[in-house]
């Protein structure tokens, strides 16, 4: 809604309205807080609190701010847009510091969070402290209860964010563009439904406030200002009840919204637990690892299903989250950015599905190790490997994130000119596809090793060593496939790259060289051994 006041200014007052904005502004831009040239930026003069959201349309609710800003805030009051520009800030440091968005412990970084330890003493059912590092040297007292279920014991307390971590272990979720929604809710008054949960260790007399629950309604408070938040904190509670706790609400309960990968993250932790539970209860030494996987499920019979969940999850978050893995940076880990062009459960349906063989080992854990043959971590080093070929060949220098992915054939059909080697990487990664030619490699590998006379378990595949040479033949098919002239047949858009098609749709593409329909789209159906050579 545009302003009647503004519109009613000559030039000369509308400048020293600027003038007047600017100097009570301490010469900044209301959203992003840098530094306004006059002389050299464009500036807008806008509502603080919208007209439609009952703002005043006079100087007592105007801001000055660059105009690029005001043009691409990311929200219609000024207030809730200068937050959200600061988070998105927060999430580019962090991405370009570990590669991923931020969570709970960079916010506290960032607004002067996670100093401090909690000193405290527990006199019977109550707990004391103070906060004298923050020159506070009040007493607080507070009751201590004890969960009738549980028996976990806990209390409420206020704490200011210095005494407050995050527990990135029991927690791993980072935190999304959709805290914007918490954002707002808060701001406009409304209370926090559901309280953060924390815990301490009373071993050493002091203790960091850990939290594990809560991190997102917690984010958005401080990104608002909040210095103090309430807290659930449990008094020496059972980690792995914690930790199984909250595996649960985000995949059986389905309470908590969490993706894939953090499922997959929190699985290879239990799984870490378990190893350890078993070494301590069966008295083994810290460095005993001569038992096998379905030793581990056979020990733990009570949760078998859940043992070997741990297993595999434990083998894709090794792959996943390693950091020598070039092609994390083009998977989107929530489902949702049109950014990347593969979501993590494309990457779940199909490498980690075909490559990962999916039963509890017999061998013991540390077999053949030192040698480099212990086969799950051949089969973990070697996906890691195929992946940096694939990442290399396809996406490296050749996908644009500012080009994205949305509707990119549609920008086709209305003529915007996408470059080919992103056309390529965009359209090999359609699941559908990508689905088919990564069976290709499995069957390459296969014949390989049927042409060595080796024989060989086809479930195991990649726990056998891979030679040299294998690993120039899967590098070459997969240039040979990306250099294909139907990815980057522009005509196709409307037809075969057109809509989202089944699996068997381009298995008869590869198969035969048309479509099920008889179109004929590739020059003559795939060979594999031609696409080996180079």
């Amino acid at each position: 809604m545009g302003s009647l006041y503004l519109s009613r200014l000559s030039l000369e007052e509308r400048n020293e309205l600027v003038k007047k904005l600017w100097d009570s502004q301490n010469h900044k831009c209301f959203i992003c807080g840098e530094e306004i040239d006059l002389d050299i930026h464009p500036v807008d003069i806008d509502h603080i609190i919208p007209l439609k959201m009952g703002g005043k349309d006079d100087p007592s609710n105007f801001a000055l701010t660059h105009h690029s800003c005001n043009r691409s805030k990311q929200d219609a009051n000024l207030r809730i847009a200068r937050i959200l520009h600061k988070f998105s800030k927060i999430s580019e440091k962090t991405l370009e510091k570990k590669g991923t968005s931020p969570n709970l412990s960079d916010i506290f970084a960032e607004y002067g969070g996670a100093k401090y330890k909690l000193r405290f003493k527990i006199d019977g059912n109550l707990i004391k402290f103070s906060f004298p590092e923050i020159g506070d040297n009040n007493i607080y007292k507070y009751p201590i209860f004890e969960d009738k279920l549980s028996g976990f014991k806990y209390f409420f307390g206020v704490f200011p964010i210095e005494y407050l971590h995050h527990d990135e272990r029991i927690n791993p979720r980072t935190i999304g563009k959709n805290i914007s929604k918490l954002i707002k809710e808060f701001f406009s008054k409304r209370p926090q439904l559901h309280i953060t949960l924390g815990y301490i260790l009373t071993e050493e007399g002091s203790s960091e406030i850990k939290v594990f629950d809560g991190q997102h309604k917690a984010a958005a408070q401080v990104l608002l200002g909040v210095k103090e938040l309430p807290v659930r904190v449990f008094v020496d509670p059972d980690l792995d009840v914690l930790l199984t706790t909250n595996t649960n609400a985000g995949t059986t309960l389905r309470q908590v919204a969490f993706d894939k990968s953090v499922q997959r993250h929190l699985g290879s932790a239990l799984y870490i637990e378990r190893v350890e539970r078993y070494k301590k209860e069966r008295g083994l030494a810290e460095d005993d690892y001569s038992f096998s996987e379905a030793d581990l499920v056979k020990y733990f019979k009570g949760e078998s299903r859940e043992m070997k969940r741990y297993i595999l999850d434990s083998i894709r978050d090794w792959i996943t989250h390693n950091p020598e893995n070039k092609l994390k940076d083009f998977i989107d880990f929530g489902g949702r950015a049109k950014e990347k062009p593969l979501s993590y459960s494309t990457i779940e349906k199909t490498f980690y599905s075909f490559f990962i063989y999916r039963d509890a080992l017999q061998t013991p854990i540390n077999y053949r190790l030192e040698e480099g043959e212990n086969p799950r971590e051949l089969e973990k080093q070697q996906i890691l490997r195929l992946t940096n070929i694939i990442a290399e060949e396809i996406y490296i220098g050749r996908f644009d994130p500012d080009i994205g992915t949305y509707r990119i054939e549609n920008r086709i059909q209305k003529g915007e000119n996408i470059p080919e080697p992103h056309l390529v990487a965009y359209r090999m990664s359609r699941e559908e596809i990508i689905y088919n030619w990564l069976k290709y490699i499995g069957q390459i590998i296969k014949n390989y090793f049927i042409m060595q006379g080796k024989p060989i378990d086809e479930n195991k595949l990649f726990q056998y060593s891979f030679p040299e040479p294998l690993w120039e033949r899967i590098r070459i098919f997969v240039k040979n496939l990306r250099d294909l002239p139907i990815w980057v047949n522009k005509e196709l858009s409307s037809t075969v790259f057109g809509g989202k098609q089944n699996y068997e749709y381009w298995q008869t593409i590869f198969e035969t060289g048309k479509t099920p329909q008889g179109f004929q789209v590739l020059l003559h159906p795939i060979n594999l051994m031609d696409m080996i050579k180079e």
